[in-house]
């Protein structure tokens, strides 16, 4: 009866929470960029050349700022002097020390490779929703340091020089690139590197043959780009503390020294300038992309042509150092920190080109080796670039708006436009002022970007109290069809008047309306309509609201009763909201198994005496599953606990043989009329446990080899596919002879995704299936067994009332298929909500996109392939959230609720905390804040998402599954009680026929 609008519902949550993911971008992140500003570069007379004639960048990808600098042993050492540390990029540290600048550059989230590139040689941050294209060949169109230079060779990799060669001026930039075949992370990553140094040496080889080519290299305004990734593939597959990623920096450190003395041989005119830096850095656990200050801080090293030489403070700690940079042993070098954006404005002033049009970096002047003059006109031109954003930007929201507000530091009204202030700074530099120029024009940058904020921002106000109301309604609407169809079980039609549709279309039509006149996105269209559409069908559902109060809070009359709601409403909530906190400190989920350990406590002594094996079993699972929480985050290889966890799977699969009468006889022991054993579904069980096996010697035999680098032997790499996919097809095998026990359906739900795991683990997570397997099962048990005790004290209290329901009605209450949703439903839903987040972070933070280690998928697919091994890494975190999805399918069965019910339930209650976390996501500050909000948002948002993808799958998981039948008879008597009394004779013959059945010692009543 309610199969349509439950598939409506269903279909309704997933669009809704689609569109609501992007709100954050339209409202927090939206492109800065745009097109049609001017350029600007410093104008020179005739005889005046730019400080340099070319630039070489090099870019060693995932290269941390401390480990630049840092003293080593040697990572493979021959003697014992090879074990006292020294630096292991010599080279470059001489060019801190005697010839250039160097410093500190911090990067912003994403801290991705493309990001990383777009703002060194762009001048850009993109929004952070560049990172779902992140591999796309430049799917926006922006101005880059490239696409300003005379020509530019680059070499590297095929995920980076692509969109800068494709992004630019046609045939203004070479790029050479190895096959992606070669960034294999079960190999050396330093032949990647070695690649970059050797293909640069051949170009210039050439150009000693090749006329043509030594002309256009001996041309001005020419860039060399050297994308170096040998660091970072190294440093995912052995983390940035291992001698393979401290010998990959020799590497580097040797290249860098190499080119940089070619190139100097070649021109002999010492007309170069040099930049050395990063894209990002690197965690500890080999990972990157959130904003943790290791993937943040990158090293910016300068020499050559144009640039100044270091500042030093002989016998002191000069300035700009601190505890960071304590133990680098360059106390008396001044270290200049800049933004990652700089960097572009300093090569594009050091090469004498134009800067990026849509760069929003401030020139480091202490970088540049120029006098005061130069670099005041510098400055300005700077400035001049940044407000010509800002120009365009507001000449564009004007536009659109019918009432624009302009940002006041930058309004006519108040006498300080942009052109005035540019006119004021140009005469202080025609007077000789240049100190004060070069403070105004950075006093102008700040009022320059700070206006590109407010432009940014113009609309926040407007958009989040929109997403809120949407946010608000979704949740009403939600509860409201929960009331509907599973406490009232659709027997209130909707109501809607002419009134109320005229005022929620009215609504609607002027929003619509005022996004036409302002030319808003199409997203804007959709945030609109579902808050509209969401309070309109609350509005008409009123009276399900008003008769669900009845029955759900009916027996509620005094003010005790009153009072114990409100509480156990605001310990719910509570519990939520440190759910929330949870997604930071993960120790909150340690304090709520812990809490939850002693919930069979809240029945009395003598329910614990009944249920005594079980709730112990729940006890130890809880305090067993709290324990995960405590471990870190960052986990590094360990095969001897990949191994435990298999065995104990293993153990597992043979025990269910050994035992399997006393476990589908509800562990107890079996009746002496039980079916004759299913022998093809032992076999199987047998099957699948030796494939378990299977996988941890194939896992064990791969692990070693990579960690001997000796590569993925062939073999366990076609073994594990096939381990792997046969395992996740055997569910298909059981159809021959199925065995529908639910206990057995578990089993071979488990089983199935065994192998998988032991293959994709690389730590304790296989502890954690287990644990997690074993709390699931406790938990449907004993859900199942509270719940035949309550309906059992509430049938009986029920039976001394008088009878105050006619025969009549009672048949229509015993003939619905499932009982009506209590209060005491609630609980079930929070205890799988609460479930859901220990899946998400038991065994790491993955509301942090650089929890993921590639360790595991490269025992599967070695090659680089990100789409491929974020699949694989998907399936792993998928696992956990198919084994609770079959489990609440049985719980619904033996509780007698619809299929749908307790999934609608968390569908409603989640959005709390995707509304919190909506309104604490930050687009400034640290950049580890930024990182971490967004992620959380999206989580708790895709959360819903989830669970809306659950259901169906727990349907497919259970399907044909058999529960005792007990169960059903208790619901209708709870049916039947619900709402209202049944005659006492009803209920003496439900609780006979339960008693009469055979049941398992933990569940007799």
């Amino acid at each position: 009866m309610a199969g349509f609008p439950r598939f409506r519902f269903l279909a309704i949550a997933v669009v809704f929470h689609f569109v609501y993911i992007f709100s954050i971008f339209d409202i927090y992140f939206v492109s800065p960029i745009v097109t049609g500003m001017r350029l600007f570069e410093i104008e020179r007379p005739e005889p005046i050349r730019a400080p340099a004639d070319r630039l070489v960048l090099f870019v060693g990808d995932g290269l941390r700022a401390d480990k630049a600098f840092q003293s080593h042993p040697e990572p493979y050492p021959q003697t014992d002097d090879d074990l006292v540390p020294r630096p292991l990029a010599p080279f470059l540290r001489s060019k801190v020390l005697e010839q250039g600048t160097f410093g500190v550059s911090h990067t912003r989230v994403p801290t991705e490779s493309r990001p990383g590139h777009v703002a060194l040689i762009a001048g850009l941050y993109e929004d952070v929703s560049s990172v779902t294209t992140g591999w796309k060949v430049n799917p926006v169109d922006f101005d880059s340091l490239f696409n300003r230079s005379g020509h530019t060779w680059s070499w590297g990799s095929p995920d980076i020089l692509p969109m800068f060669e494709q992004g630019a001026v046609p045939g203004r930039v070479d790029a050479f690139t190895y096959a992606a075949e070669l960034e294999d992370f079960s190999q050396d990553a330093t032949v990647l590197d070695y690649w970059v140094f050797d293909h640069v040496k051949e170009l210039f080889a050439e150009a000693e043959k090749n006329q043509t080519l030594y002309n256009a290299l001996k041309e001005d305004k020419v860039v060399f780009f050297l994308h170096l990734l040998g660091l970072d593939t190294t440093g995912h597959s052995y983390r940035p503390y291992s001698k393979e990623y401290l010998n990959n920096l020799k590497v580097v450190d040797k290249g860098v020294q190499e080119i940089t003395e070619l190139i100097d041989q070649f021109y002999g005119d010492d007309r170069t300038a040099f930049v050395f830096t990063a894209d990002h850095g690197m965690s500890d656990w080999g990972s990157h992309g959130d904003g943790h200050p290791d993937n943040t801080r990158t090293p910016l090293i300068a020499w050559g042509s144009g640039v100044a030489k270091p500042q030093l403070y002989p016998g002191e700690v000069a300035p700009g150092h601190d505890e960071y940079s304590s133990d680098w042993h360059l106390d008396n070098v001044r270290r200049h920190d800049v933004a990652q954006a700089d960097v572009a404005a300093l090569m594009a002033y050091l090469v004498g080109v134009e800067f990026p049009a849509n760069s929003v970096g401030e020139l480091p002047l202490c970088f540049l080796a120029a006098d005061i003059k130069e670099k005041a006109e510098a400055s300005l031109v700077n400035a001049q670039g940044i407000l010509e954003q800002y120009r365009v930007k507001e000449e564009k929201k004007k536009a659109t708006e019918l009432r624009y507000s302009p940002y006041r530091a930058l309004s006519s009204e108040h006498g300080l436009t942009p052109e005035r202030r540019v006119a004021d700074i140009r005469q202080l530099i025609e007077a000789g002022h240049y100190e004060e120029a070069i403070e105004e024009s950075a006093a102008l940058m700040k009022v320059g970007l700070q206006g590109l904020r407010y432009l940014q921002t113009y609309d926040w106000l407007f958009l989040r109290a929109l997403i809120t109301v949407g946010y608000l309604g979704w949740i009403t609407y939600a509860l409201t069809t929960v009331i509907d169809l599973h406490v009232l079980h659709g027997r209130v039609q909707p109501s809607r008047t002419l009134v109320g549709s005229a005022v929620f279309s009215s609504v609607l039509v002027a929003l619509y309306a005022s996004f036409i006149v302002s030319k808003s996105p199409i997203t804007y269209y959709a945030y609109a309509f579902f808050p509209v559409f969401f309070w309109e069908e609350v509005y008409a559902r009123r009276a399900s609201l008003v008769e669900g109060r009845k029955q759900l809070f009916g027996h509620i009359k005094s003010g005790g009763g009153l009072a114990s709601l409100f509480f156990n409403c605001a310990v719910y909530v509570g519990i939520i909201v440190s759910l929330a906190l949870g997604y930071i400190h993960r120790e909150i989920l340690t304090g709520l198994f812990v809490m939850g350990a002693f919930w069979p406590l809240f029945y009395g002594l003598s329910f614990l005496r009944k249920h005594t094996s079980l709730s112990a079993t729940w006890f130890l699972s809880c305090l067993a599953m709290s324990t995960f929480t405590l471990l870190p985050a960052i986990k590094v290889e360990d095969v001897n606990l990949i191994m435990i966890g298999g065995a104990l799977m293993v153990v597992i699969g043979i025990m269910y043989l050994i035992f399997e009468d006393f476990v589908l006889a509800d562990f107890s022991p079996p009746l002496k009329s039980s079916s004759p054993r299913n022998h093809t579904s032992r076999t199987l069980v047998g099957i699948q446990t030796g494939l378990t096996i299977l996988s941890m010697i194939i896992t064990r035999s791969s692990a070693l080899s990579l960690q001997a680098k000796k590569g993925l032997p062939p073999g366990n790499q076609v073994l594990g596919w096939i381990v792997l996919v046969a395992s996740l097809l055997m569910p298909v095998a059981y159809r021959l002879q199925p065995n529908n026990h639910y206990m057995h359906r578990i089993l071979v739900i488990f089983l199935t995704c065994a192998p998988t795991f032991v293959i994709l683990t690389i730590s304790y997570e296989g502890l954690f299936y287990l644990a997690f397997s074993a709390l699931l099962v406790s938990w449907v048990r004993l859900e199942h067994v509270v719940y035949k005790f309550s309906s059992a004290k509430v049938a009986a209290g029920h039976s001394t009332k008088d009878q105050s329901t006619t025969k009549s009605e009672t048949e229509v209450k015993l003939s619905e298929p499932f009982r009506p949703l209590t209060l005491h439903d609630a609980r079930v839903a929070l205890f799988f909500f609460v479930l859901l987040q220990s899946a998400f972070f038991s065994t790491g933070n993955v509301a942090s996109v650089s929890s993921f280690s590639l360790e595991s998928v490269s025992r599967l697919i070695p090659v680089f392939d990100p789409f491929s091994q974020g699949a694989m890494l998907v399936l792993k975190l998928m696992i956990p959230f198919a084994l609770i999805s079959a489990n609440l399918g049985i719980l619904n069965k033996r509780l007698g609720v619809a299929p749908s019910a307790l999934f609608m339930v968390v569908m409603a209650i989640s959005d709390i905390l995707t509304l919190y976390f909506f309104w604490v996501v930050k687009d400034e500050g640290s950049w580890l804040e930024i990182g971490s909000t967004i992620s959380h948002f999206v989580i708790a948002s895709l959360l819903c998402i989830f669970v809306a993808a659950l259901e169906p799958v727990s349907a497919l998981f259970i399907a044909g599954v058999d529960v005792d039948e007990k169960s059903s008879t208790v619901a209708k008597a709870v049916k039947a009680v619900t709402n209202g009394t049944v005659a006492e004779t009803v209920v003496e013959k439900v609780n006979g026929a339960v008693n009469r059945l055979p049941v398992a010692d933990e569940e007799k009543e």
